[in-house]
Protein backbone atom coordinates (compact mmCIF):
# COMPACT_ATOMS: atom_id res chain seq x y z
CA UNK A 1 0.00 0.00 0.00
CA UNK A 2 1.27 3.59 -0.78
CA UNK A 3 1.56 5.94 1.47
CA UNK A 4 -0.54 9.71 0.48
CA UNK A 5 2.44 11.27 1.15
CA UNK A 6 4.48 8.99 -1.39
CA UNK A 7 1.85 9.29 -3.90
CA UNK A 8 1.73 13.14 -3.54
CA UNK A 9 5.56 12.99 -4.36
CA UNK A 10 5.61 11.08 -7.40
CA UNK A 11 2.52 12.58 -8.99
CA UNK A 12 3.85 15.96 -8.33
CA UNK A 13 7.19 15.03 -10.10
CA UNK A 14 5.59 12.76 -12.81
CA UNK A 15 3.65 16.36 -13.67
CA UNK A 16 6.61 18.16 -14.10
CA UNK A 17 7.98 15.70 -16.41
CA UNK A 18 5.25 15.09 -18.60
CA UNK A 19 4.73 19.38 -18.78
CA UNK A 20 9.02 19.35 -19.71
CA UNK A 21 8.28 16.41 -22.18
CA UNK A 22 5.51 18.15 -23.96
CA UNK A 23 7.51 20.74 -25.06
CA UNK A 24 8.59 21.34 -28.37
CA UNK A 25 12.15 21.65 -27.66
CA UNK A 26 12.09 18.73 -26.72
CA UNK A 27 10.92 17.00 -29.94
CA UNK A 28 13.75 19.36 -31.72
CA UNK A 29 16.20 17.86 -29.68
CA UNK A 30 15.61 14.78 -30.49
CA UNK A 31 15.76 15.66 -34.04
CA UNK A 32 19.18 17.21 -33.94
CA UNK A 33 20.59 14.18 -31.55
CA UNK A 34 19.18 11.70 -34.88
CA UNK A 35 21.04 13.82 -37.27
CA UNK A 36 24.51 13.51 -35.37
CA UNK A 37 23.89 9.86 -35.02
CA UNK A 38 22.72 9.79 -38.82
CA UNK A 39 26.55 11.29 -39.85
CA UNK A 40 24.83 14.59 -41.39
CA UNK A 41 25.00 17.01 -38.39
CA UNK A 42 23.66 20.05 -38.16
CA UNK A 43 25.57 21.16 -34.85
CA UNK A 44 27.17 19.50 -32.14
CA UNK A 45 24.68 18.10 -29.52
CA UNK A 46 25.73 18.52 -25.67
CA UNK A 47 25.03 16.72 -22.72
CA UNK A 48 26.05 16.81 -19.10
CA UNK A 49 25.92 13.61 -17.01
CA UNK A 50 24.05 15.08 -13.54
CA UNK A 51 23.25 11.92 -12.00
CA UNK A 52 26.88 11.15 -9.65
CA UNK A 53 27.43 14.77 -8.81
CA UNK A 54 26.71 14.66 -4.93
CA UNK A 55 25.06 17.73 -4.65
CA UNK A 56 22.85 17.63 -7.45
CA UNK A 57 20.01 16.55 -5.34
CA UNK A 58 21.17 15.95 -2.23
CA UNK A 59 19.73 12.82 0.44
CA UNK A 60 17.82 14.93 2.43
CA UNK A 61 15.54 15.75 -0.56
CA UNK A 62 14.39 12.45 -1.10
CA UNK A 63 11.23 12.35 0.82
CA UNK A 64 9.35 9.61 0.05
CA UNK A 65 8.99 6.00 2.74
CA UNK A 66 9.18 3.01 0.30
CA UNK A 67 12.54 1.85 -0.79
CA UNK A 68 11.51 1.71 -4.36
CA UNK A 69 9.49 4.76 -4.94
CA UNK A 70 12.19 6.21 -3.28
CA UNK A 71 14.66 5.10 -5.87
CA UNK A 72 12.04 6.47 -8.29
CA UNK A 73 12.06 9.89 -6.89
CA UNK A 74 16.09 10.18 -7.12
CA UNK A 75 15.69 9.81 -10.80
CA UNK A 76 12.72 11.74 -11.15
CA UNK A 77 14.18 14.95 -9.25
CA UNK A 78 17.16 14.55 -11.05
CA UNK A 79 15.77 14.96 -14.59
CA UNK A 80 13.39 17.39 -13.83
CA UNK A 81 16.36 19.66 -12.49
CA UNK A 82 18.20 18.83 -14.99
CA UNK A 83 15.91 20.21 -17.78
CA UNK A 84 15.20 23.16 -15.50
CA UNK A 85 18.68 24.41 -14.66
CA UNK A 86 21.25 22.99 -17.11
CA UNK A 87 20.48 24.11 -20.64
CA UNK A 88 22.15 21.34 -22.76
CA UNK A 89 20.27 19.24 -25.14
CA UNK A 90 18.80 16.80 -22.38
CA UNK A 91 15.43 14.72 -23.62
CA UNK A 92 12.68 13.92 -21.61
CA UNK A 93 10.06 11.34 -23.15
CA UNK A 94 6.74 11.46 -22.04
CA UNK A 95 6.91 8.05 -20.11
CA UNK A 96 8.38 6.86 -17.66
CA UNK A 97 11.04 3.79 -18.03
CA UNK A 98 11.42 0.91 -16.21
CA UNK A 99 13.80 -2.10 -16.71
CA UNK A 100 13.31 -5.99 -15.85
CA UNK A 101 14.37 -7.32 -12.91
CA UNK A 102 17.08 -9.68 -13.40
CA UNK A 103 18.71 -12.44 -11.21
CA UNK A 104 22.46 -13.55 -12.13
CA UNK A 105 24.43 -16.32 -10.46
CA UNK A 106 28.11 -14.90 -9.51
CA UNK A 107 31.04 -16.41 -11.67
CA UNK A 108 32.41 -19.28 -9.02
CA UNK A 109 34.66 -16.86 -7.52
CA UNK A 110 33.82 -14.22 -5.26
CA UNK A 111 34.86 -10.88 -6.80
CA UNK A 112 35.32 -8.32 -4.01
CA UNK A 113 35.50 -4.49 -4.35
CA UNK A 114 37.02 -2.42 -1.85
CA UNK A 115 37.56 1.29 -1.25
CA UNK A 116 40.80 2.61 -1.63
CA UNK A 117 40.71 5.04 1.59
CA UNK A 118 37.92 6.42 3.91
CA UNK A 119 38.73 9.47 5.36
CA UNK A 120 36.54 11.15 7.94
CA UNK A 121 33.73 8.02 8.00
CA UNK A 122 33.05 9.23 4.30
CA UNK A 123 34.21 6.72 1.38
CA UNK A 124 36.74 8.00 -1.50
CA UNK A 125 35.68 7.47 -4.93
CA UNK A 126 38.98 4.97 -5.67
CA UNK A 127 38.49 1.44 -5.09
CA UNK A 128 40.37 -2.03 -5.58
CA UNK A 129 39.13 -5.44 -5.72
CA UNK A 130 40.53 -8.78 -4.32
CA UNK A 131 41.65 -10.49 -7.59
CA UNK A 132 40.80 -13.62 -6.65
CA UNK A 133 41.77 -15.37 -9.51
CA UNK A 134 45.82 -15.33 -8.11
CA UNK A 135 47.17 -17.96 -11.05
CA UNK A 136 46.49 -19.06 -14.30
CA UNK A 137 45.51 -22.67 -12.83
CA UNK A 138 42.99 -20.85 -11.02
CA UNK A 139 40.62 -20.46 -13.87
CA UNK A 140 39.25 -23.48 -13.79
CA UNK A 141 37.07 -21.99 -10.08
CA UNK A 142 34.63 -19.80 -12.93
CA UNK A 143 32.02 -21.10 -13.61
CA UNK A 144 29.56 -20.29 -16.32
CA UNK A 145 26.69 -17.35 -14.79
CA UNK A 146 22.80 -18.63 -15.04
CA UNK A 147 20.24 -15.66 -15.77
CA UNK A 148 16.63 -15.43 -14.72
CA UNK A 149 13.85 -12.64 -15.12
CA UNK A 150 11.81 -12.26 -12.41
CA UNK A 151 8.61 -11.37 -14.11
CA UNK A 152 6.39 -10.95 -11.09
CA UNK A 153 8.63 -8.56 -9.03
CA UNK A 154 9.05 -6.41 -12.13
CA UNK A 155 5.41 -6.83 -12.13
CA UNK A 156 4.75 -5.46 -9.04
CA UNK A 157 6.76 -2.46 -9.74
CA UNK A 158 5.56 -1.48 -13.34
CA UNK A 159 1.44 -1.98 -10.97
CA UNK A 160 3.01 0.48 -7.95
CA UNK A 161 4.30 3.10 -10.60
CA UNK A 162 1.15 2.66 -12.73
CA UNK A 163 -1.22 3.17 -9.73
CA UNK A 164 1.00 6.29 -8.46
CA UNK A 165 1.40 8.05 -11.73
CA UNK A 166 0.43 6.23 -14.81
CA UNK A 167 -2.72 8.52 -15.43
CA UNK A 168 -0.34 11.23 -15.53
CA UNK A 169 3.18 9.93 -16.79
CA UNK A 170 2.91 6.43 -18.70
CA UNK A 171 5.25 3.80 -17.33
CA UNK A 172 7.00 1.85 -20.49
CA UNK A 173 8.64 -1.83 -19.20
CA UNK A 174 12.06 -1.84 -21.21
CA UNK A 175 15.85 -3.86 -21.63
CA UNK A 176 16.99 -4.21 -17.82
CA UNK A 177 18.32 -1.41 -15.49
CA UNK A 178 21.90 -2.58 -15.06
CA UNK A 179 21.89 -0.38 -11.65
CA UNK A 180 19.07 -1.84 -9.90
CA UNK A 181 20.23 -5.56 -10.93
CA UNK A 182 20.32 -8.41 -8.28
CA UNK A 183 24.01 -9.62 -10.04
CA UNK A 184 25.62 -11.43 -7.07
CA UNK A 185 29.48 -9.82 -7.14
CA UNK A 186 29.11 -7.95 -10.53
CA UNK A 187 28.34 -4.12 -10.80
CA UNK A 188 26.89 -3.28 -14.37
CA UNK A 189 27.49 -0.05 -16.22
CA UNK A 190 25.00 0.08 -18.40
CA UNK A 191 22.38 -0.97 -21.15
CA UNK A 192 24.16 -3.75 -23.70
CA UNK A 193 27.48 -2.92 -21.95
CA UNK A 194 30.36 -5.45 -23.30
CA UNK A 195 32.52 -4.83 -20.75
CA UNK A 196 34.92 -7.75 -21.33
CA UNK A 197 38.47 -7.02 -20.25
CA UNK A 198 36.56 -4.92 -17.77
CA UNK A 199 35.75 -8.17 -15.79
CA UNK A 200 38.93 -9.74 -16.34
CA UNK A 201 40.51 -7.07 -14.66
CA UNK A 202 38.46 -7.57 -12.00
CA UNK A 203 39.63 -11.57 -11.68
CA UNK A 204 43.30 -11.34 -12.15
CA UNK A 205 44.22 -7.58 -11.70
CA UNK A 206 46.25 -5.19 -13.57
CA UNK A 207 49.62 -7.31 -13.16
CA UNK A 208 47.66 -10.47 -14.32
CA UNK A 209 46.42 -8.71 -17.53
CA UNK A 210 50.28 -6.82 -18.25
CA UNK A 211 52.60 -10.11 -17.17
CA UNK A 212 49.93 -12.50 -18.11
CA UNK A 213 50.24 -11.61 -22.34
CA UNK A 214 53.76 -12.94 -22.07
CA UNK A 215 53.65 -15.41 -19.09
CA UNK A 216 50.69 -17.26 -20.21
CA UNK A 217 48.96 -16.45 -23.21
CA UNK A 218 46.73 -18.75 -23.47
CA UNK A 219 45.23 -17.95 -20.30
CA UNK A 220 44.63 -14.54 -21.66
CA UNK A 221 42.86 -15.82 -24.78
CA UNK A 222 40.74 -18.37 -22.24
CA UNK A 223 39.26 -15.85 -20.37
CA UNK A 224 38.59 -13.50 -22.84
CA UNK A 225 36.80 -16.50 -24.71
CA UNK A 226 35.02 -17.37 -21.09
CA UNK A 227 33.47 -13.20 -21.01
CA UNK A 228 32.46 -13.58 -24.73
CA UNK A 229 30.75 -16.72 -24.16
CA UNK A 230 29.39 -15.43 -20.77
CA UNK A 231 28.25 -12.03 -22.73
CA UNK A 232 26.70 -13.94 -25.82
CA UNK A 233 24.71 -16.09 -23.42
CA UNK A 234 23.21 -13.40 -21.79
CA UNK A 235 22.27 -10.85 -24.67
CA UNK A 236 21.10 -14.06 -26.38
CA UNK A 237 18.89 -14.79 -23.00
CA UNK A 238 17.33 -11.39 -23.26
CA UNK A 239 16.43 -11.85 -26.66
CA UNK A 240 14.52 -15.49 -26.26
CA UNK A 241 13.09 -14.39 -23.44
CA UNK A 242 11.50 -11.09 -25.13
CA UNK A 243 13.15 -9.14 -22.49
CA UNK A 244 14.17 -6.89 -25.49
CA UNK A 245 13.00 -3.09 -26.34
CA UNK A 246 14.97 -0.91 -29.19
CA UNK A 247 17.10 1.39 -27.32
CA UNK A 248 17.00 4.43 -30.16
CA UNK A 249 15.29 7.01 -27.91
CA UNK A 250 16.82 8.43 -24.52
CA UNK A 251 18.38 4.93 -23.43
CA UNK A 252 22.11 4.55 -23.52
CA UNK A 253 23.54 3.94 -26.43
CA UNK A 254 27.00 4.21 -25.23
CA UNK A 255 28.49 6.18 -22.14
CA UNK A 256 25.64 8.47 -21.39
CA UNK A 257 24.85 9.08 -25.22
CA UNK A 258 21.43 8.64 -26.56
CA UNK A 259 20.46 6.30 -29.27
CA UNK A 260 18.08 8.50 -31.53
CA UNK A 261 19.38 7.27 -35.07
CA UNK A 262 17.27 6.32 -38.45
CA UNK A 263 19.34 3.06 -38.86
CA UNK A 264 17.55 1.53 -36.52
CA UNK A 265 13.83 0.38 -35.90
CA UNK A 266 12.00 3.28 -33.89
CA UNK A 267 10.50 3.13 -30.46
CA UNK A 268 7.10 1.15 -31.15
CA UNK A 269 8.05 -0.18 -34.13
CA UNK A 270 6.37 -3.34 -35.32
CA UNK A 271 7.42 -6.72 -34.70
CA UNK A 272 9.90 -8.60 -32.15
CA UNK A 273 12.75 -6.88 -31.36
CA UNK A 274 16.18 -8.54 -31.93
CA UNK A 275 19.67 -7.65 -31.26
CA UNK A 276 20.47 -6.56 -34.48
CA UNK A 277 18.36 -3.47 -33.73
CA UNK A 278 19.94 -2.57 -31.18
CA UNK A 279 23.19 -0.38 -29.97
CA UNK A 280 25.71 -1.66 -28.19
CA UNK A 281 28.33 -0.79 -26.31
CA UNK A 282 32.61 -1.76 -26.63
CA UNK A 283 35.33 -0.73 -24.79
CA UNK A 284 38.59 -2.15 -23.38
CA UNK A 285 39.69 0.66 -21.19
CA UNK A 286 41.90 -1.72 -19.32
CA UNK A 287 43.85 -2.75 -22.29
CA UNK A 288 44.87 1.19 -22.77
CA UNK A 289 48.78 0.47 -21.65
CA UNK A 290 49.30 -2.34 -23.89
CA UNK A 291 50.53 -2.20 -27.71
CA UNK A 292 48.29 -1.57 -30.19
CA UNK A 293 49.79 -4.93 -31.87
CA UNK A 294 48.84 -7.34 -28.82
CA UNK A 295 45.24 -5.19 -28.34
CA UNK A 296 44.75 -6.27 -31.55
CA UNK A 297 46.19 -9.90 -31.23
CA UNK A 298 44.21 -10.49 -27.36
CA UNK A 299 41.06 -8.31 -27.08
CA UNK A 300 39.65 -6.97 -30.53
CA UNK A 301 38.69 -10.27 -32.20
CA UNK A 302 35.97 -10.89 -28.93
CA UNK A 303 35.06 -7.51 -29.13
CA UNK A 304 34.48 -7.65 -33.09
CA UNK A 305 33.02 -10.70 -32.72
CA UNK A 306 30.40 -9.27 -30.02
CA UNK A 307 29.76 -6.16 -31.87
CA UNK A 308 28.49 -8.11 -33.99
CA UNK A 309 25.66 -9.32 -32.61
CA UNK A 310 24.11 -5.45 -32.59
CA UNK A 311 23.10 -3.18 -34.95
CA UNK A 312 25.02 -0.07 -34.52
CA UNK A 313 28.34 0.17 -31.94
CA UNK A 314 29.40 2.92 -29.67
CA UNK A 315 32.99 2.21 -28.75
CA UNK A 316 35.13 3.45 -25.99
CA UNK A 317 34.77 5.63 -22.74
CA UNK A 318 37.69 7.45 -21.14
CA UNK A 319 40.79 5.34 -22.63
CA UNK A 320 42.33 7.24 -25.64
CA UNK A 321 42.03 5.16 -28.97
CA UNK A 322 43.71 7.56 -31.69
CA UNK A 323 46.93 4.62 -31.40
CA UNK A 324 44.44 1.32 -32.50
CA UNK A 325 41.23 3.19 -34.18
CA UNK A 326 42.22 1.75 -37.68
CA UNK A 327 42.33 -1.49 -36.35
CA UNK A 328 39.04 -1.00 -34.74
CA UNK A 329 37.45 0.84 -37.46
CA UNK A 330 39.07 -2.15 -39.54
CA UNK A 331 37.14 -5.12 -37.03
CA UNK A 332 33.86 -3.71 -36.10
CA UNK A 333 32.30 -2.68 -39.82
CA UNK A 334 29.00 -1.08 -37.66
CA UNK A 335 30.98 0.97 -35.72
CA UNK A 336 28.78 4.41 -35.64
CA UNK A 337 30.50 6.04 -32.58
CA UNK A 338 33.82 7.15 -30.86
CA UNK A 339 34.49 8.09 -27.44
CA UNK A 340 37.14 10.72 -27.33
CA UNK A 341 39.01 11.61 -23.86
CA UNK A 342 40.73 14.20 -22.60
CA UNK A 343 43.65 11.72 -23.25
CA UNK A 344 43.15 11.13 -26.69
CA UNK A 345 44.76 13.26 -29.94
CA UNK A 346 42.01 15.20 -30.22
CA UNK A 347 43.35 16.87 -34.03
CA UNK A 348 44.22 13.16 -35.42
CA UNK A 349 40.80 11.09 -34.33
CA UNK A 350 39.14 14.22 -35.77
CA UNK A 351 40.71 13.56 -38.95
CA UNK A 352 40.42 9.85 -38.95
CA UNK A 353 36.79 9.66 -38.11
CA UNK A 354 35.70 12.49 -40.43
CA UNK A 355 32.34 12.32 -41.83
CA UNK A 356 32.05 8.50 -41.49
CA UNK A 357 31.62 8.35 -37.93
CA UNK A 358 30.50 10.38 -34.81
CA UNK A 359 32.96 12.24 -32.38
CA UNK A 360 32.26 11.83 -29.09
CA UNK A 361 33.63 14.13 -27.25
CA UNK A 362 34.12 13.90 -23.37
CA UNK A 363 35.38 16.74 -22.12
CA UNK A 364 38.09 16.55 -18.89
CA UNK A 365 36.15 16.58 -15.73
CA UNK A 366 38.84 17.30 -13.28
CA UNK A 367 38.76 21.23 -14.88
CA UNK A 368 34.75 21.97 -13.94
CA UNK A 369 35.59 20.37 -10.35
CA UNK A 370 35.42 20.91 -6.79
CA UNK A 371 35.56 23.63 -4.97
CA UNK A 372 38.10 26.18 -7.35
CA UNK A 373 37.14 24.54 -11.21
CA UNK A 374 39.62 26.03 -13.29
CA UNK A 375 38.01 27.80 -15.96
CA UNK A 376 40.70 28.59 -18.25
CA UNK A 377 41.81 24.96 -18.99
CA UNK A 378 37.61 24.00 -19.15
CA UNK A 379 37.18 26.98 -22.13
CA UNK A 380 40.98 25.69 -23.43
CA UNK A 381 39.56 21.93 -24.16
CA UNK A 382 36.68 23.02 -25.52
CA UNK A 383 38.44 25.28 -28.11
CA UNK A 384 41.00 22.43 -28.74
CA UNK A 385 37.40 20.37 -29.14
CA UNK A 386 36.34 22.68 -31.96
CA UNK A 387 39.04 23.02 -33.51
CA UNK A 388 39.68 19.37 -33.87
CA UNK A 389 35.88 18.71 -35.12
CA UNK A 390 34.92 21.26 -37.78
CA UNK A 391 34.84 18.14 -40.14
CA UNK A 392 32.84 15.71 -37.92
CA UNK A 393 29.79 14.89 -36.37
CA UNK A 394 30.07 15.99 -32.68
CA UNK A 395 28.15 15.18 -29.65
CA UNK A 396 29.91 16.32 -26.20
CA UNK A 397 29.03 14.17 -23.40
CA UNK A 398 30.62 15.22 -19.78
CA UNK A 399 30.45 12.39 -17.34
CA UNK A 400 32.56 11.72 -14.36
CA UNK A 401 31.76 14.92 -12.27
CA UNK A 402 31.36 13.95 -9.02
CA UNK A 403 31.45 17.14 -7.30
CA UNK A 404 30.85 21.00 -7.40
CA UNK A 405 31.37 22.51 -4.63
CA UNK A 406 27.18 23.01 -4.47
CA UNK A 407 27.26 25.39 -7.45
CA UNK A 408 24.83 24.11 -10.03
CA UNK A 409 25.05 26.93 -11.79
CA UNK A 410 28.13 26.36 -13.30
CA UNK A 411 27.11 23.30 -15.02
CA UNK A 412 24.99 25.90 -16.60
CA UNK A 413 27.84 28.33 -16.83
CA UNK A 414 29.72 25.61 -18.95
CA UNK A 415 26.86 24.58 -21.32
CA UNK A 416 26.66 28.13 -22.52
CA UNK A 417 30.26 28.45 -22.26
CA UNK A 418 30.90 25.63 -24.98
CA UNK A 419 27.46 26.64 -27.27
CA UNK A 420 29.41 30.56 -27.88
CA UNK A 421 32.65 28.79 -28.73
CA UNK A 422 30.48 26.34 -31.08
CA UNK A 423 28.10 29.30 -32.32
CA UNK A 424 25.46 27.69 -31.37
Amino acid sequence: MVKDKDRKVIRELAAKWMEFASQPVMYERKRLWKAVHDLQAERPVIMIETSPIEEFVSPSEIVCEDPYLRAVERNMRDNVRHAEEVGDDIVLEPYFRIGWQLEFSDFGVPVEMKPALTVESKQSLGYTFNFPIEQPEDTNKLRKRTFRVDREKTERFRKILEDVMGDILPVKLANYDPFMVDSGNEEWAGLFFFGLTWQIFRFIGNDGLLYWLYDAPETIHWLMSYMLDDRVRLFEFLEREGLLEVNTDNQMAGPRSYGYVSDLPSPGSDGKVVLKDLWGWAESQESTIISPSMYKEFFLPYLAKLSSMFGLIYYGCCEPVDDRLEFIMEAIPNLRSVSVSGWADFKKVGEMLGKKYVYSRKPTPTYLSGANPDWGLVEEDMKKTYAATKNCNVEILFRDLYTIDGERPRLRKWVEMTKSIFGI
